[in-house]
């Protein structure tokens, strides 16, 4: 990885990265945070997918998570939401799809299918490029995100129980076969067989995978305006995981919307809920 910036934070660095990613065929960008602990050795491994529009920075610089990770001695990997600037005619046309809106999924229809292959990025690529880079701790991650990365996060750790030990998002896309920004991002990149969401769609996953031994954190602000515009769905995932017997935390938050103030507001708890599962050995 070729390295950007670097900056002290909490006893840490604050590092941007850019690489060329074999699996998007383009150059990549992701923020990370080392903890102070890992001058010592190696240290557990948190992913945070962000959402729509934004890019590595997001996370990385509103969040307020270094200093919780610096207090438990996590690692914080924040990649880019989707390729950028691989000249798709309409990669730029809108702001729920394309640029900022990989939605984590493998594309298959083109001309997507040829860069957009964020889930296998998320899972495969980056991990192992995070493996080579760095001294880290475990063969499981953590996952969390945000949005469309809290929908990202959801379906890499339902379907890979034994990459991930922690799961946890916030207001995320939860049932995205039903509603506008999954039904069209799905079709895009996906086609019209609606056989083939599923396997993207965490309250498709929760029910045909039978879940996870760990149980899963979400907050959702009760005052997010896309809870109400019917996009987020966390009641229909939380039925969905109740029927699987799956377990699951969601704390509604009164007062609280799709902004990076709730984020911040409860990001200590989330920290607090993967450094349980990842630096308890």
């Amino acid at each position: 990885m070729e390295e950007k910036s670097r900056n002290k934070s909490f006893g840490g660095t604050t590092r941007f990265y850019s690489h060329r990613s074999d699996v998007c065929d383009c150059d990549m960008s992701l923020a990370v945070y080392v903890p102070p602990q890992a001058e010592a050795g190696p240290v557990p491994v948190l992913y945070y997918l962000s959402g729509l529009t934004c890019t590595e920075k997001n996370f990385i610089e509103k969040a307020g998570a270094q200093r919780y990770a610096a207090e438990h001695g996590l690692m914080l990997v924040a990649p880019d939401t989707s390729p950028r600037g691989v000249n798709l005619p309409g990669e730029d046309d809108s702001w729920d799809f394309g640029s900022g809106a990989g939605f984590y999924v493998n594309a298959t229809e083109q001309p997507w299918a040829e860069h957009y292959q964020m889930y296998d990025y998320v899972t495969v690529e980056l991990p192992d490029l995070i493996r080579q880079t760095f001294s880290v701790k475990g063969d499981r991650a953590g996952i969390t995100g945000h949005s469309m990365g809290g929908h990202g996060a959801l379906i890499c750790g339902l379907k890979n129980p034994d990459k991930y030990a922690s799961v946890s998002a916030f207001a995320p896309i939860a049932a995205p076969s039903q509603c506008a920004w999954g039904q069209k991002a799905l079709t895009g990149y996906l086609g019209t067989d609606k056989s083939a969401w599923a396997a993207y769609d965490a309250t498709e996953l929760v029910q045909s995978t039978g879940g996870l031994e760990t149980s899963l954190l979400i907050d959702q602000g009760e005052a997010d305006q896309f809870l109400a515009d019917g996009q987020l769905l966390p009641d229909v995932f939380s039925a969905a995981c109740a029927q699987a017997e799956q377990p699951l935390t969601l704390r509604m938050q009164p007062g609280y919307d799709h902004s990076y103030y709730f984020i911040a507001t409860f990001m200590e708890d989330h920290i607090r809920h993967h450094a349980a599962a990842l630096c308890s050995s």
